[in-house]
């Protein structure tokens, strides 16, 4: 059962302990480490800094969390720029978000063969199909799925707990999302605002006459191979177009990379691109850094980089433009509701991403092996994310070879 942090004046800001280079060096450890995508990623901040450490107010949590799913991009990357913003602003937002992402981007184009054998990026340009490479992705991609639907679960209870209303959302939410395959942005907005007129309605739905009223306005914030200039600005534009327009937690942004990297511009094929998504899941840190890879396939180093530069842009503006604002508000009883609402919506959402991944991750007896004992793992005897990963990659190379 979910623990709730005491709120009161001492946990609503971090105990003196907890210093900014204390959360610096946190983000720098779930980049390393974090297995599990979007989803699994938002669930161990949960559980370090809100139940566990107690560096965050459980409220401040939730706010990023409903925040950040009406902003554009994906919900990790947010809630961890949202963390940081908390602690020491716009600054603070960049600095986590450097620490945050340089773990799995190092791990993904630069590491050496100590780490990740020689870099996952240039092994991948060279050994792409090999069937070993095929076969622990076979064995990890179930164990990532239990590790997200934990996180799931748990983000749940900690966004509802006991109120009905919530849970009801999140199940509708959790059913559209799993039958359509994609977060739709208005419909998390749509149920902070029926919490608005439940809990806190305006005066002009309890007068007859009108009165004005507002609501937050949660606008859109804005080598290793030879690349000529124009591929590296075709490169950032259309990452920064990703960034600015996708929604959801991971999941929407898939489907619009595939149709610009494999459609538009040809830089992908098919198979390339669904093994750039699979390295994205794989590695530690947030998914979209599959941006890097699939901008190191493209152009090298550099393109990773241009490529990590464009993506991440309108999600850093995403959190500081509107955060200011947010704060200074987030006492008041309409924006209090539709938080309740939007985050319910949000916890339904990754449940139903949840579903339609595991669709894909899980497709035969094998696999479903894999992931009951991942799951077991994990709620009986609390193996740690990186050692199950490890298990379940060379249950995969023994399966196949």
């Amino acid at each position: 059962m979910t623990k709730k942090a005491p709120v009161d004046q001492a946990n609503s800001a971090p105990p003196e302990k907890a210093r900014f280079r204390r959360f610096l060096g946190y983000f720098l450890s779930l980049g390393a480490f974090g297995f599990g995508g979007p989803i699994a990623t938002v669930g161990y901040m949960q559980r370090d800094l809100v139940e566990r450490r107690r560096w965050l107010d459980r409220e401040d949590f939730l706010n990023g969390v409903a925040l950040e799913q009406t902003m554009p991009g994906p919900l990790a990357a947010q809630v961890a720029m949202w963390v940081g913003f908390l602690q020491r602003g716009a600054l603070g937002a960049l600095a986590v978000a450097v620490a945050f992402v340089l773990p799995s981007f190092l791990i993904v184009v630069v590491l050496g063969f100590f780490l990740i054998v020689v870099g996952l990026g240039f092994v991948y340009v060279r050994y792409q199909g090999l069937p070993w490479v095929q076969a622990v992705f076979y064995g990890i991609a179930p164990a990532i799925m239990a590790i997200i639907a934990i996180a799931a679960v748990k983000l749940a209870r900690l966004t509802n707990k006991s109120d009905l209303r919530l849970w009801a959302i999140s199940a509708i939410i959790l059913v559209i999302t799993a039958a359509t395959g994609a977060e739709i942005a208005l419909l998390f907005i749509a149920a902070g605002l029926l919490m608005v007129v439940w809990d806190a309605p305006p005066p002009f739905l309890r007068r007859p006459k009108l009165a004005s009223f507002s609501l937050p306005l949660l606008a859109p914030g804005l080598a290793a191979g030879a690349a000529s200039p124009n591929t590296l600005r075709d490169l950032f534009l259309f990452f920064l177009k990703a960034g600015a327009f996708i929604f959801g937690s991971g999941l929407a942004i898939v489907p619009f990379l595939r149709e610009g990297v494999v459609n538009q511009h040809h830089w992908l094929s098919p198979s390339q691109f669904l093994d750039a998504v699979a390295v994205g899941l794989i590695t530690p840190g947030p998914v979209v850094i599959t941006a890097a890879f699939i901008g190191y396939l493209v152009a090298g180093l550099l393109g990773a980089v241009i490529a990590s530069v464009g993506i991440f842009t309108p999600i850093y503006a995403g959190v500081v433009i509107p955060g200011r604002w947010f704060i200074r508000h987030r006492r008041n009883a309409q924006i209090q509701a539709f938080v309740k609402g939007a985050t319910a919506a949000a916890a339904g959402a990754i449940g139903g991403a949840t579903i339609v991944l595991t669709q894909q991750a899980v497709r035969d007896a094998a696999t479903v092996a894999i992931a009951v004992v991942s799951l077991g793992l994990l709620l009986r005897f609390k193996v740690k994310e990186p050692l199950l990963v490890l298990l379940a990659a060379s249950a995969g190379f023994a399966i196949h070879h």
